[in-house]
């Protein structure tokens, strides 16, 4: 294991550090040097010489080993994807539907969790179920996990599809309940992980999840356009592809032989081509977090968050996101009850380079394990009282 300790507000690692308080690894993440060195090294071999005497495929079979460990999965159950919302599509496209199906969600679901199921109403007359959000006792946005349960128990609810962290209340759902529930009463349970991978424990054994998605340029630290897909082995064979291109079958490189027998593992799901750079990008952010280890990274990243929250709290901001046990996530959204939420956003970026995002007219901070404390404090310092 690596000491989390060298990372910490280290510019050599982290050079965003130099010129900017950066809180939205929620949104994109900056590029660490690690990463950046990574598409360097591609670009100057592809430069000097091409494909020829590189590593890079046997680097990316690596990446999908790495993947696998990080979310508790086997290897041959990735499969690697542009983004999130390819992931999501290849299972609302891939499944055979019946009409009058329903697929649950929440009402606050980031679009790339919305639109798939959309599409697959209007193709097969399914019904979308969307379970708003509440405020609870403590004021904090939340979805409450009874009510998907109520959904999903409707017989002719054949999926469920939810945020592991809802984007713009940091609310993390409870995985393990929702997935137990669907496994035991043949529901399938598919899941958005970009708000978690990287920064969350992730176990798609333990939640008993079948499907899974999650782009790298969040949390994972990598570069946009790469990412992962899981499909649980069981359910691979009965998911068909979304798109259809040389690399889904058995024998891709054998050029001249064209035999239509689509690959048995998660390799189905791959049309074409990588995003080479990418996925080499993403191997360097990942070998990075794996080092570390997700653990330590969660602890640290709590430890922001609560820093934060106590500061927010009395600055007499309304902080959204729930931080109880099993809830709390790297995104804090909170308002202000006097100030334009859209002016404070743009005035800590022009004024002062410091980096939040606003989602739903919320204030939205997203620390990674690299900021420090004192970034902490001087956003805390830089917001405007009431």
């Amino acid at each position: 294991m690596t000491d989390i300790a060298s990372y910490v507000g280290s510019i050599e690692h982290f050079p965003v550090l130099k010129d900017w308080t950066f809180f939205n690894h929620a949104g994109v993440s900056p590029m660490p040097r690690f990463v950046a060195d990574a598409l360097r090294k591609h670009a100057g071999e592809s430069e000097k010489r091409a494909y020829l005497a590189t590593t890079w495929y046997a680097d990316i079979e690596q990446l999908r080993q790495t993947a696998a460990k990080l979310i508790h999965a086997q290897s041959d159950e990735i499969a690697f994807v542009k983004n999130t919302s390819e992931g999501l599509s290849i299972v609302a496209k891939g499944l055979e539907w019946q009409w009058g199906d329903r697929i649950v969600t929440t009402a606050v679901e980031y679009p790339a969790n919305i639109y798939p199921w959309m599409e697959v109403v209007r193709d097969h007359g399914a019904k979308l179920i969307m379970v708003p959000e509440e405020i609870d006792d403590n004021g904090h946005r939340v979805v409450p996990v009874e009510k998907i349960l109520k959904e999903a128990d409707d017989p002719r609810t054949r999926i469920v599809s939810i945020s592991h962290v809802e984007y713009a209340s940091g609310q993390r759902h409870s995985l393990e309940r929702i997935g137990n529930f669907c496994r035991e009463n043949n529901k399938l349970f598919c899941v958005d992980a970009i708000q978690t991978i990287g920064v969350l424990p992730v176990n798609v054994q333990q939640m008993k999840i079948d499907f899974l998605s999650a782009d790298g340029h969040k949390w994972m630290l990598g570069p946009e356009g790469a990412g992962i897909f899981y499909c649980r082995r069981e359910l691979i064979e009965r998911t068909r592809p979304l798109m259809i291109g040389w690399m889904n079958v058995v024998n891709p490189h054998e050029y001249g032989n064209i035999d239509y027998i689509l690959k048995s593992d998660a390799g189905r799901f791959e049309c074409g081509t990588y995003n080479v750079p990418g996925l080499l990008g993403l191997k360097a952010a990942l070998d990075v977090l794996a080092a570390i280890g997700i653990d330590a990274i969660a602890n640290r990243v709590k430890a922001l968050g609560d820093r934060l929250v106590e500061g927010l709290l009395l600055k007499d901001y309304q902080v959204l996101s729930p931080r109880a046990l099993g809830q709390w996530s790297g995104g804090i959204c909170f308002t202000s009850k006097t100030h334009d939420q859209e002016q404070i956003v743009r005035r800590l970026r022009r004024d002062h380079q410091v980096e939040i995002a606003l989602r739903e007219n919320r204030l939205r901070a997203s620390p990674h394990f690299y900021n420090t404390e004192l970034q902490v404090d001087r956003l805390l310092a830089l917001l405007p009282g009431h």
